[in-house]
């Protein structure tokens, strides 16, 4: 990388507060050499700060270094961060756990129907489902798509739990827990097959609408779409008629296309329905995850190395 200032301020602007509070964040970085300090609107910025943040401002260009507090970096001006000669880093990489985790909660909740033994416990109902009903996940199949961070999460835990896992990826390089891989134009061949399919491929122009009406008509109708990537990656109107017409069984969806999930929308009556309001990375030391990933950088930074997660 170009020579550069040494950072001495590490600027945590308060719009992180959206995903982490912001007290605990900025003392994760007590150990640091660097001195870390809360920053509001209207700061202005040396090629001698870094600056964490879940949102752009336009003067954080004057900053040696941005990271943006979130996986999606859509509403940075990467462009703008180029022509700057200012690098932008992004905190993909760490939710392979908790978002595998969350998966994994909504097959067992959907096999085993713990879904719907909640809302009748509201009720106080003693509820009795079919005998054919409930079923194990062991030896069904699972078919992730994309196998980056989040969907090697899933399929590790998915594998562990005895099911039959394959994936969908442009690259054919073996992946553990991962029996077979499917090219993304053979994504109907992928699914047709599965009891669960799973999104994990990132937000872009070609995944953009990837799943609608021909995709769900090529699933099992007693199959579950699960969603914890990014909402767009599924035509929500073409999820509600496949619903309705029972082209496939339920869906778990951590993720929107539009945020919050308009109280109007039609997915909130389906019982076969698990809705989780975004939150497939929030646990209790998800500021640690992210601190842990903005000190290696600060080390790397100083050491003249390339940023991880660098994405402009």
């Amino acid at each position: 990388m170009s020579e550069r200032a040494d950072i001495e301020r590490l600027c945590v602007h308060e719009s992180v507060e959206n995903v982490v509070p912001t007290e605990a964040f900025v003392e994760a970085f007590d150990d640091l050499d660097v001195p870390a300090e809360l920053v509001g609107d209207g700061e202005g910025y040396a090629e001698s700060d870094a600056v964490v943040s879940f949102r752009p401002r336009p003067e954080f260009l004057d900053a040696g270094w941005v990271h943006c507090a979130r996986a999606g970096y859509d509403e940075f001006d990467t462009d703008a961060y180029e022509a700057a000669g200012v690098p932008l880093t992004n905190s993909s990489g760490i939710h392979g756990e908790t978002v595998g985790e969350l998966a994994v909660n909504y097959m067992l909740s959907f096999a085993r129907l713990l879904h719907v033994y909640r809302d009748h416990q509201h009720d106080a109902d003693w509820y009795d489902p079919d005998y054919e009903r409930p079923f194990t996940v062991g030896g069904e199949r699972l078919c992730v798509v994309g196998l980056g961070t989040l969907g090697r999460g899933i399929a590790e835990r998915a594998d562990a739990l005895g099911m039959e896992v394959v994936g969908v990826r442009r690259s054919d390089e073996s992946v553990p827990g991962v029996s077979r891989i499917y090219d993304p134009e053979d994504l109907h061949e992928a699914i047709a097959d599965a009891r669960f399919v799973a999104i994990a491929v990132p937000h872009t122009p070609a995944t953009e609408g990837m799943f609608g009406a021909p995709e769900f008509r090529r699933m099992r109708d007693d199959a579950y779409l699960l969603n914890v990537a990014r909402g767009p990656i599924v035509n929500e109107d073409a999820l509600v008629d496949a619903l309705d017409a029972g082209d496939i069984a339920g869906a778990g969806l951590d993720v929107f296309e539009t945020e919050p999930l308009p109280e109007d929308s039609p997915l909130w009556d389906f019982e076969e329905v698990i809705i989780s309001p975004h939150k497939g990375s929030a646990t209790n030391r998800y500021h640690l995850d992210i601190a842990d990933l903005v000190s290696e950088n600060v080390g790397r930074y100083l050491a003249g190395e390339d940023l991880r997660n660098r994405v402009a």
